[in-house]
């Protein structure tokens, strides 16, 4: 198995460093990659793969396929004799706590940290940027983990608060001549969207939306929803909640009445990893959602990555193989621009790889200091009889 061996490959390395320019006698700019690797889970006694050779577990798969993107923008930068010395940090390991893997002396000189984390490691990888003065790219999380005052973190996957924001205006520019409905489940990240959507409501220099609130019990079946729809008049329903199987039942139900009532479905973040739109009791109804990350694999990039992947590990390439090396590139190639002077230049816009950032500071509401940066940029992407397509 291909990513059997590309586990081994990296714990042979010790968690040391990978080289990209043998060259010693030159300067290296050093960097730091924390992912999730579970190298102690997949291996007995550092060698020992714990599963057979046929098996590799999920669980696994995301912060690997992260790493890989990012080795092979090593492996492109190498090419072209980029000074680098690179440190990479499993932050499953069962010997060394993420706390004690930042205290290595090695990191001393590190000046760039790129990180695929969890909500318990966002504000202590946040911390050490801050107390090195050097910046923290949060490569995968929507969220700040209450980081406040600290210039050198930045947020690439938006919050969810910046989320329903653009959601708010994308509706407001194309929809609001629409009746507006939002479904929606009891909760507290359910509360959360809608209050993020009353705040907007508020503020907005433009007309507001009216929108409906409709809260539905989990079991909710196609009658609960014509009661509160008009087949003359065309409707946009928002999803008010992040939970995908909510999501994916309230698209079927609505998908079954097409015919009969002019309805689109306006979706959350997380349905980006729904595939089951793309089969037929889905099609006929428009489905819109946001994401920050989206990749045509079009591009050169993106068909030799793809080529990579089928010739060698015999798989496509997931979007977090794309994620790694977008990040990796992007901001290695920053850190080589600008050097020692990179934390003032985060929201450069050079050096794109497969999409977009918009990388802007997010301010303190009551002191209006810094507290971060965050991507604001949103594509929109609607799925229509089993075809995805970008549409903003």
């Amino acid at each position: 198995m291909k990513k059997l061996f590309l586990l081994i490959a990296i714990l042979t390395m010790t968690f040391f460093c990978v080289n990209a320019q043998n060259d010693s006698l030159v300067p290296k700019h050093r960097i730091a990659i924390f992912a999730p690797l579970y190298l102690d889970s997949a291996f007995v006694a550092d060698t020992v793969y714990r599963y057979p050779k046929n098996v590799f577990p999920k669980f696994i798969n995301p912060g690997l396929e992260f790493y890989e993107g990012a080795q092979l923008a090593l492996d492109s930068l190498n090419k072209e004799g980029i000074p680098l010395e690179v440190f990479v940090y499993d932050t499953r390991s069962a010997s060394e706590s993420l706390m004690q893997q930042l205290n290595k002396t090695e990191l001393d000189n590190v000046e760039l940290i790129i990180a695929y984390c969890t909500n318990n490691e966002v504000k202590l990888l946040a911390d050490e940027g801050l107390k090195m003065n050097i910046p923290v790219i949060n490569a995968n999380l929507p969220n700040d983990g209450a980081v406040t005052n600290n210039p050198f973190f930045v947020v690439l996957n938006p919050t969810l608060k910046t989320q329903c924001t653009g959601i708010y205006r994308h509706i407001q520019k194309y929809y609001s001549l629409d009746q507006l409905i939002m479904f929606r489940k009891k909760g507290q990240m359910e509360d959360r969207i809608k209050s993020y959507f009353d705040e907007f409501n508020k503020s907005t220099a433009s007309i507001p939306l009216k929108i409906k609130y409709v809260d539905l019990a989990d079991s909710f079946t196609v009658n609960q929803l014509l009661l509160h729809l008009d087949s003359n008049q065309q409707t946009l329903c928002i999803a008010g909640s992040m939970d995908e199987n909510f999501g994916k039942r309230l698209a079927l139900q609505l998908a079954s009445i097409r015919n009969q009532y002019p309805v689109s479905i306006m979706g959350m973040p997380t349905w980006d990893g729904i595939k089951d739109f793309s089969k037929p009791e889905y099609k006929g109804i428009g489905i819109i959602y946001s994401t920050p990350f989206y990749n045509s694999k079009t591009d050169k990039v993106s068909t030799g990555i793809t080529s990579y992947f089928n010739a060698k590990m015999f798989a496509r390439p997931s979007d977090m193989v794309f994620r790694g090396y977008e990040v990796t590139w992007k901001y290695v190639k920053l850190l080589l621009q600008y050097g020692k002077d990179i934390a003032s230049s985060l929201g450069n816009k050079q050096n794109k790889v497969f999409t977009d950032f918009d990388i802007q500071p997010v301010l303190n509401r009551q002191n209006m200091t810094l507290d971060y940066f965050e991507n604001k940029k949103l594509y929109f992407l609607k799925w229509e009889d089993g075809i995805i397509k970008a549409i903003y």
